[in-house]
């Protein structure tokens, strides 16, 4: 099958990985340095868990022409480089596309390519469940062996399911289907948000978290008042294990970030500033819809995060 990656960081590259080791006939489209280092060395990832590095010859594009044509497009990147991306594959003869990774705004999207794309488009949404970070020439990956991605359509089945299963087929790779991906993806960012806000200096700069109490306390308290301002919008909080455990177990949770900021892995997981400010943007147009009051978020804000 003929499938395009579009985005060649970790998770592009941690998926690209998956794809060619099921079969595929796998472009990657990066630019600059990392193409160079791609079309030089091919997918080199370290993976933590499985003690083991893997290197995997891919195919390379810098740019996806009018004529391209792909069974599968793969869209992973960062939530606030979607929008440069929708007139590029608007313009594209490719008809089946995933959009890969946080998004707080995945109806606008679908819309704009239904409404500007030459070719009708099938547009489903997902989010690559890894993490990593970038090491010199190659990905370090704390991703699972075998990986798997949350994905959906916002209107019913998707529609080009049946390629998505020959896509994976070959490898073990989880597709975990739902019914209502956007309700999983805005309840995913409340937590993300919550947690890499307090994960950046004034520069802007990751930086090890500080774990005290009275910041950790206002951090369940704000995903609380996240959960709660997507209630207010009609939103079900998914998965409901989620919004147990930050309502009903704070104590264990407690314990759990204390844990967490502890440990360098935080910076494996940790977002970049862009987006993790984008989607503090979409968060306060939310907060202004609902008027859903945010104490613990506001003092968050104030008093440990950069963001405005």
């Amino acid at each position: 099958m003929k499938i395009l990656v579009y985005g060649a960081g970790i998770l592009g590259s941690q998926l690209a990985h998956v794809l060619v080791r099921g079969g595929n006939e796998v472009t990657i489209l990066a630019r600059g340095k990392r193409a160079e280092e791609l079309e030089k060395d091919g997918i080199v990832i370290r993976h933590v868990f499985q003690f083991k590095t893997t290197v995997d010859p891919v195919r390379v594009a810098r740019t996806l022409e009018v004529d391209d044509q792909y069974d599968l497009i793969f869209v992973v990147m960062k939530y606030n480089d979607f929008p440069s991306v929708l007139p590029i594959l608007a313009d594209n003869q490719s008809s089946n596309i995933v959009i890969v990774g946080n998004n707080a705004d995945a109806r606008s999207m679908q819309n704009f390519l239904e409404e500007n794309s030459r070719v009708a488009k099938q547009v489903a949404f997902g989010f690559h469940v890894s993490a990593g970070k970038r090491e010199k020439d190659r990905m370090l990956s704390v991703g699972g062996g075998s990986g798997q991605m949350v994905i959906g359509s916002l209107d019913g089945e998707i529609g080009f399911k049946p390629l998505l299963g020959q896509a994976f087929q070959h490898v073990k790779y989880k597709l975990n289907v739902l019914s209502d991906i956007d309700a999983w993806l805005k309840s995913h960012i409340i937590p993300i948000l919550m947690l890499n806000a307090v994960s950046f200096n004034e520069e802007r700069e990751l930086i090890k978290l500080d774990g005290n109490r009275k910041q950790i306390q206002h951090m369940i308290g704000a995903m609380d008042e996240g959960f709660s301002v997507l209630e207010a919008m009609g939103i079900t909080i998914i998965p409901e294990i989620q919004g147990r455990l930050i309502r009903k177990h704070q104590r264990m949770l407690y314990l759990l970030l204390k844990i967490y900021s502890m440990l360098p892995v935080h910076k494996l997981v940790a977002g970049s500033f862009g987006e993790i400010e984008a989607l503090n943007n979409a968060f306060n147009d939310w907060k202004k819809i609902t008027g859903t009051p945010t104490p613990h978020w506001d003092v968050l804000k104030r008093d440990f995060t950069p963001l405005k």
